[in-house]
Order: C-alpha cells, then sequence, then structure tokens
C-alpha cells in the first residue's frame, strides 16, 4: 500500500496524487483507498481547484435514496404489522427478511467490509462496532424466522419469535446518512487550500528574445522568462522588475491592505494583483518553488500533523473499542441471566445499542478538523504554522525575543555615510568594504554595495571570505586583509577603534546601524547605515504587550543603536552585539526559568534560537534557512501576524478541548443509557436505532464545531 512516514517525525513531500486518513494523519500513500486503521476513506491533500465530484458521496448517497424506500416498509411493519389482520405474522417475519436483504447485503456492504479489514489489520474501530452490531441483529432475525422452533418461548410476542430486521435496516441507513453529512462538513475544511490555489493565474504573457508576445500556460513558464503584466492582470511567478512601476496588491497572500509600489529591481510574488502601471519581469520561482506553492504545501503539511493533545486522545482511543465490545458482551450476559423476561431479547438489543453508539469516530476527529480549519483560516492571514504543536503551543508563550533588523525594521537599509580615517579617502573605504561584503547575503551587506554600486565604484572579487554571523565578515580584497563588522569583531581582533568611537556613537544614538573597516589590523574607517522600522511594529509590540507577553530585543547590532530602537518602541529589555551562541543561549537560560519563549527572526544568524525556542517564528522576507528553522513564518514578516497567531492558538485549542469533552461525554453517557444500566431507577432503555442517529450526529457536530473557526474575527 506504500504507507511510511520518516522516523524522524519528518513527513513526506506533499503532491497532487498524495493521499492520506483525515483521523490519522500519519498514513499516506500514494493512490486513493481506505485508512487500514479507522477504515476511513483517504483524501488528497492537495484539493482540486474545481467542485469535482466525490465519487464515495455519490455511491452512498445512491445507496441510501435507493435502499430507503426498504426500510421505511420494514420499519412499517416492525411497527404497525400486527394490526394488518390479512398478514400471518409468521409470513411478516419472511416479508421483512426479503426486504432487508438488499440493504444489509448491498447498501451496507462497504461497512461489512471495512468492518472486516478492521480485523484483518488488528486494528478495531467504528466499522468493527457497527459491522458487529447489525450483523449481530441480522444474523439472529435470519434464524428466528428460518428455524423459529429452536429458540425458547420466552422469545415468542404476538405470534412469532421477535426479530429485528428493522433495528439493522435503519442502522444502515442512518450510518450512510450520517456518513454523507460528514463527507460535505469535511470538504469544507479544506475551503482554505482552494482559496489559496484559486489565486493563481491560469498563464502568463512571455516576451520572446525577438520581442514578440505570447500567452503560454503558467506550466510552460521557465525561470528567466521575461513577462509583461498589464493593470489588472495577477503576477504570474515570482520573480524581479526589470521594466516600469505600478502599485501591487499582496493581500490575498501577506494581509497588507494598501499595495506595494514596485520599482526597477524590486521582487514580486506570484497570484499578487497588479493595480495600476504595467510591469516587464524576470521570472525567479516557477512551479513548486513559488512563494504560493510554498504557503500551500505548509499549510497542506500543517493540516496533516498531529497536536499533542491528539496524541494523547489517541492513546485513550487505542483500547476504546475493545473496551466497547467487552462492555457490550457484558450487557449482553448481565441482561440475559439477571434481566427481566424476555431476558435474552433484552440482552440482544441493548448489547446491539452499546455496539452501536460508542462510535470512536467523534474521538478520533476532535483535534484533526479543528487544525485543518485552524491551519486554513491562518494561512488566509498570512500566518503559516508548520504543524499542529506550533497552534497548540502558540497560546502559552510568555517571552518573545526579536532580533532587530529585517525583523523590527525594514530589512531593507540605506547607506547614510562613509567615515575614513586619516590617510584614507571615503570612497576608498566604501570601495573596499562593498568589494568585501559582495559574499555576504546580510541586510546591511546589501545596501554597502548597492550604494558602491550606484556611485560606479570598481569592485574587486574578495577572497578567503569568511563570516561571522552576528558580527561581521572577514577577507582578503586585493592581497589586503579586510574586516568589516561591529566592536566586537574589532575586540575579537584586537583592533583599536578609539580614534572613531565618537562618531560612531553619535550615530548609533540616531538609530543608525555602525560597521567599523579594518584593512592589514589597522581601522581604516566606518560606514553607517540606517534600516527605518516597519509600519506596523510600534503597534503590533503594543498589542503583544498589552496581552502579557515580556518583550526582548536580541541583536548583533551595537548597543547604542540598539537601545535607541528600543527606546522608540517602548522594549526595555535590550541585548546587543551578541552572536548566533548567545542568541541561542538567551534562549535556553529563559526556559530553564520556566518561560515558554518565541523566538522571531528573520536571518541565517537567527536559526539556532529559532530552532531552540518553544515556537520560532520566521518573516517571510528573511532567509530560507530561518525559515525552515521555525514553527511558524509570516508570509509578509509582520509582526502583527504573531498576534493573529495568538488569538488563532487560543480559540483552536479551546475549539479541540469542546470537542474532546463532547466526545468523552457522550459515549460516557451513551455507553450508560445503552447498557441499561439506568433501567433500574428510571426505567430508561436505548433502542438501537435511535443509537444510530446519535452515532452519526457525534461526528457531524464535531465537525461543524470545528467549522465554527472559519467565522471568528482574528
Amino acid at each position: 500500500m506504500q504507507q511510511h512516514t520518516d522516523k524522524s517525525g519528518v513527513l513526506p513531500a506533499i503532491s497532487a496524487s498524495t493521499y492520506t486518513c483525515p483521523m490519522h494523519v500519519e498514513v499516506v500513500q500514494d493512490h486513493p483507498g481506505l485508512c487500514p486503521q479507522c477504515g476511513m476513506t483517504l483524501e488528497s491533500l492537495l484539493p482540486e481547484l474545481e467542485e469535482n465530484k466525490n465519487p464515495e458521496l455519490e455511491d452512498f448517497q445512491r445507496r441510501f435514496w435507493w435502499t430507503l424506500p426498504f426500510t421505511a416498509v420494514v420499519t412499517f411493519l416492525a411497527m404497525a404489522g400486527h394490526r394488518l389482520h390479512w398478514l400471518e405474522m409468521s409470513m411478516q417475519s419472511w416479508l421483512e427478511l426479503a426486504l432487508s436483504l438488499p440493504i444489509l447485503m448491498w447498501a451496507g456492504w462497504p461497512f461489512f467490509l471495512r468492518g472486516w479489514q478492521s480485523l484483518v489489520n488488528r486494528s478495531p474501530n467504528m466499522w468493527t462496532l457497527i459491522s458487529l452490531g447489525t450483523g449481530s441483529a441480522f444474523l439472529y432475525s435470519i434464524i428466528a424466522t428460518v428455524a423459529p422452533q429452536v429458540f425458547p418461548k420466552s422469545f415468542v410476542s404476538m405470534g412469532r419469535v421477535a426479530v429485528y430486521f428493522e433495528a439493522a435496516t435503519v442502522i444502515i441507513s442512518l450510518t450512510l446518512l450520517g456518513q454523507i453529512m460528514e463527507l460535505k462538513a469535511r470538504s469544507q475544511t479544506s475551503a482554505a487550500i482552494k482559496s489559496l490555489l484559486g489565486l493563481a493565474p491560469k498563464t502568463a504573457r512571455r516576451i520572446s528574445p525577438e520581442g514578440t508576445e505570447k500567452d503560454v500556460l503558467l506550466t510552460q513558464v521557465q525561470v528567466g522568462d521575461l513577462l509583461r503584466i498589464r493593470p489588472g492582470e495577477k503576477v504570474p511567478v515570482d520573480g524581479v522588475v526589470i521594466e516600469g512601476s505600478s502599485a501591487v496588491d499582496e493581500s490575498m497572500l501577506t494581509g497588507e491592505p494598501l499595495p506595494v509600489s514596485k520599482h526597477l529591481g524590486d521582487k514580486v510574488i506570484g497570484a499578487t494583483l497588479n493595480t495600476s502601471g504595467a510591469l516587464v519581469i524576470r521570472s525567479e520561482k516557477v512551479g513548486s518553488s513559488t512563494t504560493l506553492s510554498q504557503i500551500v504545501q505548509m499549510v497542506s503539511q500543517a493540516q496533516r500533523s498531529k497536536a499533542p493533545m491528539q496524541r494523547q486522545a489517541d492513546a485513550v482511543a487505542g483500547g476504546f473499542v475493545m473496551a466497547v465490545v467487552v462492555a457490550a458482551l457484558m450487557t449482553f450476559f448481565g441482561w440475559g441471566l439477571f434481566g427481566p423476561e424476555p431476558s435474552w431479547v433484552y440482552a440482544l438489543i441493548n448489547a446491539v445499542s452499546v455496539l452501536i453508539i460508542a462510535c470512536p469516530c467523534a474521538l478520533g476527529l476532535a483535534t484533526p478538523m479543528s487544525i485543518m480549519v485552524a491551519t486554513g483560516q491562518g494561512a488566509i492571514h498570512g500566518v503559516l504554522f508548520r504543524d499542529a504543536a506550533a497552534i497548540e503551543n502558540m497560546r502559552k508563550v510568555d517571552t518573545l525575543i526579536i532580533d532587530k533588523t529585517g525583523t523590527l525594521t525594514e530589512g531593507r537599509p540605506t547607506l547614510d555615510r562613509v567615515l575614513a580615517a586619516p590617510g584614507f579617502e571615503e570612497s576608498e573605504v566604501l570601495r573596499l568594504a562593498a568589494s568585501l561584503d559582495q559574499g555576504s547575503e546580510h541586510p546591511l551587506a546589501e545596501a554597502i554595495v548597492r550604494a558602491a554600486v550606484e556611485r560606479k565604484l570598481i569592485l574587486d572579487k574578495p577572497e578567503h571570505f569568511d563570516s561571522r554571523s552576528g558580527i561581521g565578515v572577514q577577507g582578503q580584497v586585493n592581497g589586503n586583509k579586510l574586516a568589516l563588522g561591529n566592536a566586537a569583531l574589532m575586540a575579537q581582533l584586537g583592533i583599536a577603534i578609539q580614534s572613531l568611537f565618537t562618531q560612531a556613537e553619535s550615530l548609533r544614538s540616531e538609530g543608525a546601524s555602525v560597521m567599523y573597516l579594518s584593512m592589514n589590523a589597522q581601522l581604516i574607517g566606518l560606514l553607517s547605515v540606517s534600516d527605518p522600522l516597519k509600519a506596523s511594529t510600534a503597534e503590533a509590540l503594543k498589542t503583544l504587550q498589552a496581552a502579557g507577553l515580556r518583550i526582548i530585543m536580541a541583536t548583533g547590532d551595537g548597543l547604542t543603536t540598539a537601545r535607541s530602537v528600543g527606546i522608540k518602541l517602548g522594549i526595555t529589555e535590550v541585548y546587543a552585539e551578541i552572536k548566533p551562541a548567545d542568541k541561542l543561549a538567551l534562549v535556553d537560560k529563559l526556559q530553564k526559568e520556566g518561560h515558554v519563549v518565541a523566538m522571531a527572526g528573520d536571518g541565517m544568524n537567527d536559526a539556532p534560537a529559532l530552532a531552540q525556542a518553544d515556537v520560532g517564528i520566521a518573516m517571510g522576507t528573511g532567509t530560507d534557512v530561518a525559515m525552515n528553522s521555525a514553527q511558524l513564518t509570516l508570509v509578509k514578516g509582520d509582526l502583527r501576524g504573531i498576534a493573529i497567531a495568538r488569538e488563532l492558538s487560543v480559540a483552536t485549542v479551546s475549539n479541540m478541548r469542546q470537542n474532546l469533552a463532547f466526545a468523552f461525554l457522550y459515549n460516557s453517557l451513551g455507553i450508560t443509557i445503552a447498557s441499561g444500566l439506568l433501567y433500574p431507577f428510571t426505567g430508561w432503555l436505548l433502542s438501537p436505532m435511535i443509537a444510530a442517529l446519535a452515532m452519526c450526529l457525534s461526528s457531524a457536530s464535531v465537525i461543524f464545531n470545528a467549522l465554527r473557526l472559519n467565522h471568528k474575527a482574528y
């Protein structure tokens, strides 16, 4: 069957032909079928955008409607047949048998098949109980019809041995109805992924090397193709603007309410909407590499992960079916040996009721349905959860550590000042710094290189480049040993910075980042780079602080700069000039003090701390390393997404608890009433037909409760 899951816990890659069980997410295979553990139909991880017909739903609807008239007649005969004086009671039993055969042997065949598979796979489930319950009632009724003489007189009622064809047929019909309701409800949980898939355009306008333009299918676009995007059209793939300017509406992917201006050199995201001017872009990411595809992949992966709460429910549900079978046997023999006459008739009916009402489906679906809806809602708001554990843990976070550059700030810094030490020219300082920084991916390095290129300085190729994450870089340019970084790097190399220290502190007090440049162990200048705060940062931090979170800034930038930014944002705890190992140690220290820690960052130097934190939060505008190390990604890099994630976490966990509480309460009360334990005190007994209806409604109620998450404002 090719079912598999990685031993490390990493789930297999998702494709359009990957199928999994909504209840047992570890079951994954490359073709449709039934889950070997619970018998549910496997679902495609990536739903079809078009509303294709569901073959299983159509099959169940056909079986239900074709046999419903037979069920109605059998039920009528059981309830009022004794009043039909022209029909002998013995003949009525044969008539009920004839009408029940197509219901049990055709309409109910999928349930008996799943029940048999549960025994073969040694994985008892709801189908085990349903097939045992209906099979027992039907088999007993056949024997009572064909060979009534084998039963004692106490079994005779109204001129015949009592039969229960109506119980078996009504249970099958109600189970079919319940499955139809459940399939329709479950289809709504994939609405978020369908809406994401629907964002992508079907075609792109490609410009050939000769300059001609032609509309091609999106699947035909290759990396490096030139594409024209006219006003009102969607951006087909991720790319960079090489001609034109416009405002692009990115709200469908990032939640950014206002269109974002795009000019030469700016990045654009596939599936966003070009609102005004015409653009020509060069495609950089196509197919499964685009931002939209990655979002869909992450949502799908999160939806099939298990929350810690679900693992506890699974442990309980593991022996649940066998416990129900034992309870049914105890009910059967308890009523048969000690109940009122006809005791064995009571025994059979009550035992069947216990088997039918104790459906573990509601327990199994309690948390997966909530997780599916929550991850979809998160994606709509630009918040991507990597797994269910992140959803469950986010609400527990009491401490948030935040990196500065690219997290609190825009991450697109610009060069402000270049100061040269005596004997050196400012242009030479910039040229050497930019030459060295060509090997770095840090936003500050990008600003320096961009400024040098704009001034048309000739850059040399760096050699022996070494990045000291968080404090600077080193290398050789034209045989000269260069080092560019903060005061910590200079101290590490034993280079005196006193000659420019006062100017550096003045620039830092204004919120700028300052980097010292040394050549052959001698300070030759400094460069000042400023990175504006994101417009939403102050609002986001105020919301998080109001929610009771302790906010800490941890940055490799200088202390004066970090404090200046902290004062602007109301952050009192600031750690500056720290290395990646220091950020990791800070997270570990806080965790040992009993805090639940979230770390928000965007760079490679944040990756260790993101992985260590209880919840790592990566900026979607940052590096792939950071996003791969985190459990939560903010597509736009907007910190307001953290508040949304917390609200979703609180709402989802509450929803899961409601579902689990209902499932446990339902089964506890259901088995108690069905077994007849309350009969001596209340006179209550539960018909198997009522038990079947309750069983169907239990699963549907769990799903519909999970769908309420779609209607909550975040």
